[in-house]
């Protein structure tokens, strides 16, 4: 479970976040990254749809994705919102994650 200053929680923010953030994309994953001046601490959020699969594997899903982020969250900038959205199932998102990761970090401008 990630820390609770660390959740993305309102629809404004992941809206905000995956319409106007740095974008890299996979097969499976689509991570999105917004900086914001008025932050203190990198904020993550998921996007699990019913196309992945039931209730049981969504969660499984999400379960997957929060405890591989949780260690990368000291990477991002501290002014950052970070949406990832799950496109497929894969038997390991952890090599996967963090590629994208990286490349939405290297594709923030150095002002923000």
């Amino acid at each position: 479970m990630l820390p609770a200053k660390n959740r993305l929680r309102t629809s404004k923010d992941f809206a905000q976040t995956t319409k106007t953030g740095v974008r890299a994309t996979s097969l499976s994953l689509v991570v999105y990254l917004h900086t914001s001046p008025d932050l203190t601490s990198p904020q993550v959020g998921l996007i699990v749809n019913k196309s992945i699969g039931g209730s049981v594997t969504r969660h499984r899903v999400s379960r997957q994705l929060r405890h591989l982020i949780a260690p990368l969250i000291e990477t991002l900038p501290k002014n950052s919102k970070l949406v990832i959205r799950v496109l497929r199932t894969n038997e390991d998102f952890g090599s996967e994650l963090k590629d994208l990761v990286s490349k939405v970090i290297n594709k923030v401008p150095v002002s923000a």
